[in-house]
């Protein structure tokens, strides 16, 4: 690839015995390693798949950066993988400690020792208030670009109103916030029989559910610099929210005599409601190199709201992400342009990266 790839979405493995070393006390000495993080879901738990060789394996700093080179990667940035249900914490208290320690570990093991390696940290959706100040921490402190945010939490959905001064504080630092899946359980699919429909079904579940909340409460208007991605639920399901919110607000336009929902503006539609947003840098979507609907999504809002995610160490190794870039690269639908929006500029947006020298 010409262009030097900022990946979207690479993550991190955990290791729970380094974490709880960073606890307070008596949290490090009480805690077990299988209690760290709540359980994804119990489908996870029953991981008996075949994956492709030399996936999920360990990979540490260096380890990242050896993959950087190989597949011409400016930086990354990492997202947790056993955190990704930090949405289900319901304890505060252990909560607060949990999060804090994956985020000094994090700096201490990753992005401290290599700048090329940016972090996201977790905040503790149960407990808004030290979220809040969770996240100042780690973007002011630790040079973090960002927090993620569960699409699968125990209270509430991401519009709700409770959850807004994440919302204002990221605005007011100015860094991403980005809506990840992971953890799948209780929306619907509990007595699925295989691992890869129920995959499958629950990220794309996940973005739809957390930014249909965040549209029709108004999240973007009340928030208008704010910048939200919506990773690893694939392209396809961005299509499914335009279509059917626009259908359902027109049939059931949200009675709001407090002004607290959404505001169309002038006789715009939903469906433009939601293209603006797009265009206008708000909402940012991770795809992977050989989703067939990149062209037609460009054909409809652009290229600039796109980031390629490599997922990588997760279900991919160096070959599958090869052969990524070079579906991607040889798409002929799409231009020059957007190719380096996608690889690179989108990625650089959301997270408000600075150029390389």
């Amino acid at each position: 690839m010409a262009t030097r790839v900022i990946d979207g979405d690479g993550h991190v493995i955990e290791k729970p015995e380094q974490i709880i070393k960073m606890m307070p006390s008596p949290y490090s000495e009480r805690v077990w390693p299988s209690q760290l993080f709540p359980p994804l879901d119990h489908h996870h738990s029953a991981f008996l798949v075949d994956l492709p060789p030399n996936s999920f394996r360990d990979v540490d700093a260096q380890g990242w950066v050896d993959f950087m080179d190989f597949a011409n990667f400016e930086s990354a940035i990492v997202y947790p993988t056993w955190a990704l249900a930090v949405g289900k914490y319901v304890e505060p208290h252990f909560a607060r400690a949990a999060t804090r320690a994956y985020n000094d570990w994090l700096h201490e093991y990753y992005t401290g020792p290599q700048n090329r390696i940016k972090g996201i940290g977790i905040i503790p959706m149960i407990d808004i208030g030290f979220a809040v100040e969770e996240m100042h921490r780690v973007v002011e402190e630790y040079g973090f670009v960002g927090a993620m945010l569960p699409s699968n939490i125990v209270k509430g959905t991401l519009g709700s109103p409770e959850f807004h001064p994440i919302y204002a504080a990221a605005e007011k630092l100015g860094c991403a916030l980005a809506v990840h899946g992971g953890a799948h359980d209780n929306f619907g699919m509990n007595d699925f029989n295989n691992f890869a429909g129920y995959h499958a079904v629950g990220h794309a579940h996940g973005m739809v559910v957390s930014l249909t909340s965040m549209l029709f409460n108004g999240v973007f208007d009340k928030f208008p610099d704010l910048r939200i991605g919506f990773l690893e639920g694939g392209l396809a399901w961005i299509f499914m929210v335009l279509e059917r919110c626009a259908g359902s607000y027109e049939a059931f336009k949200p009675y709001d005599p407090q002004g607290e929902m959404l505001k169309l503006q002038g006789d715009e539609t939903m469906r433009e409601y939601i293209l603006r947003h797009l265009r206008e840098g708000r909402i940012y979507i991770g795809i992977e190199g050989d989703e067939p609907e990149i062209a037609y999504a460009v054909s409809q809002f652009g290229s600039e709201p796109l980031l390629f995610s490599s997922d990588f160490p997760h279900e991919v190794n160096e070959e599958t992400i090869q052969a990524e870039l070079g579906e991607l690269e040889q798409n002929a639908g799409l231009s020059i342009l957007d190719k380096e929006n996608i690889l690179r500029n989108g990625a650089q947006r959301l997270y408000g990266l600075k150029e390389a020298a």
